[in-house]
């Protein structure tokens, strides 16, 4: 694995929890759903969707939830395929007004394709929330409805983001810098 720190702390955990507040309120806002779902994309939204949700209920929210898994990383910094589903979901979503939770935004990709195959299995709406967005790295036109911070074109690691599965636990974003 090559050398690397993460001493360089770009979100604090009190700016993530005021952050995931607001986030919770501004998806309550969008109206409310007798058939709401949200589905996490995992690996990296776990801890991201975990808080959110937890502030649905004092939003009047109440969601079914479920996951699923989306592959194009591999164990490196960078995509080296198509995302590609590779777990599904397994609630019917006919009828359902969806939110889509991912830790990032990145190139768009993944979240178009995730938009696109929950829509293809019936959804009423697909509304998109996702922590961090890199505008700078997008190469599909892809806009997140809900986005938590922008970020610039780092490499992070923290709540629920990993390198090479390492550093999710971590209570805070962190920019992760890589050393010869």
């Amino acid at each position: 694995m090559t050398a690397y720190h993460i001493n360089d702390i770009l979100i604090t955990p009190m700016e993530l929890a005021l952050r995931v507040d607001e986030l919770a309120r501004e998806i309550a806002a969008g109206g409310p759903s007798e058939n709401l779902a949200v589905i996490g994309i995992l690996r990296g939204s776990f801890i991201f969707l975990a808080d959110l949700v937890r502030w649905f209920d004092h939003n009047g929210l109440r969601p079914r939830i479920d996951f699923m898994i989306m592959e194009s990383y591999g164990k490196g910094t960078a995509p080296v395929r198509e995302p590609v589903v590779t777990r599904d979901c397994s609630i019917d979503l006919t009828g359902a007004d969806v939110v889509v939770v991912d830790d990032i935004l990145d190139t768009g990709r993944t979240l178009q394709k995730a938009v696109a195959h929950l829509q293809a299995k019936g959804a009423r709406s697909v509304r998109t929330c996702v922590l961090l967005d890199k505008p700078s790295r997008r190469v599909v036109p892809c806009q997140a409805d809900y986005v938590g911070f922008a970020i610039d074109d780092h490499f992070v690691v923290g709540y629920g983001l990993d390198y090479a599965g390492y550093h999710r636990e971590l209570p805070h974003i962190a920019k992760v810098t890589f050393t010869e």
